[in-house]
């Protein structure tokens, strides 16, 4: 088993509908008194959404780059990286030693110190005309991001130093022109492979990450998932956010993950085109990132949660 590398390593180097459908009632047991709804900072443009093993959700800004960090028991936050001219953050997870990783849309992926907000690595990807890195994930010792406008994902070290590494996606996929294509991604149940949304037309493919071969994952129940952005996987479930449709489909993976058998779909009025997703306790917490809603300095924004 490959070891997480310590928060020591990298500062000092550097100086984480066909089925049954149903509508998700509040969260309850042990968190009942936590709130189910919490506002972000107006006018924050989120996207991404990371929790780890402590009660905090951090959200990114696609305006200017910055991370937002909120208290789960009390839904009350603080701005920790207020961000600068030209960032962006979209896609976010954390490591286990408190490491946040960080999507930049613009070819760039930012690793922060989850306590202090702190950049410690920066990491060009790729150029930034042409691509769209979008979303992040964990898988042994290097942190995978996809790339939406570019048929290739790409790799960093995580916890020490090294390259970045380029992973031409071959097999079945095939990359759509002028639209968003890789999306969300999460490792297999093996932790093997990795599974990439296609959110264009609504595909899930299984990858390996050693040679880039994509293999188109079946669908049982439901024909595509189209709009798919974020996703999130608890075993052999996956979590699939369907953002302009406004839920998140739910599926039963075989062993080896090449077919996925639809269980249900989750929905809730409180939904206003949720994008990615992240699990604390029994509750799935989801942001809403609005984007039928023009955005303006003063346009709120939330984060929601509901019962897994």
């Amino acid at each position: 088993m490959i070891q997480n590398p310590s928060r020591r390593a990298v500062l000092g180097g550097a100086a984480a509908l066909a089925a049954l459908s149903v509508t998700a009632a509040p969260a309850t047991a042990q968190a009942a008194a936590w709130p189910t709804e919490f506002p972000l900072p107006n006018g924050w443009l989120p996207e991404g959404i990371a929790i780890g093993s402590k009660p905090y959700a951090y959200f990114g800004s696609r305006g200017n780059g910055g991370i937002y960090r909120v208290d789960l028991r009390t839904g009350e936050g603080t701005v920790l990286y207020a961000g600068a001219p030209g960032q962006i953050a979209v896609g976010l997870k954390i490591d286990r030693d408190g490491l946040l990783y960080v999507a930049g849309n613009t070819g760039v992926a930012r690793v922060h110190d989850a306590r202090t907000g702190e950049v410690v690595r920066t990491f060009q990807l790729s150029e930034a005309s042409g691509h769209f890195v979008n979303d992040v994930t964990l898988l042994g010792d290097r942190a995978w991001f996809t790339d939406s406008r570019a048929a290739q994902l790409y790799s960093v070290p995580r916890g020490r130093d090294g390259a970045v590494r380029t992973l031409p996606l071959t097999g079945d996929w095939v990359q759509l022109p002028d639209v968003n294509n890789a999306n969300g991604v999460v490792g297999t149940p093996d932790g093997r492979a990795l599974i990439v949304v296609k959110s264009t037309p609504g595909e899930l493919h299984r990858v390996n990450p050693r040679t880039g071969h994509a293999t188109k994952i079946t669908l049982v129940g439901q024909d595509a998932v189209v709009n798919g952005d974020g996703l999130w996987r608890i075993g052999r479930t996956l979590y699939v956010v369907q953002n302009r449709l406004n839920l998140v489909s739910v599926w039963d993976l075989d062993t080896r993950a090449t077919t996925a058998t639809l269980r249900t779909t989750i929905t809730d009025p409180r939904f206003d085109v949720p994008t990615t997703a992240a699990r604390f306790g029994d509750r799935l917490y989801l942001v809403n990132a609005r984007f039928t809603t023009p955005p303006t300095p003063e346009t709120t924004y939330d984060a929601v949660a509901v019962s897994l």
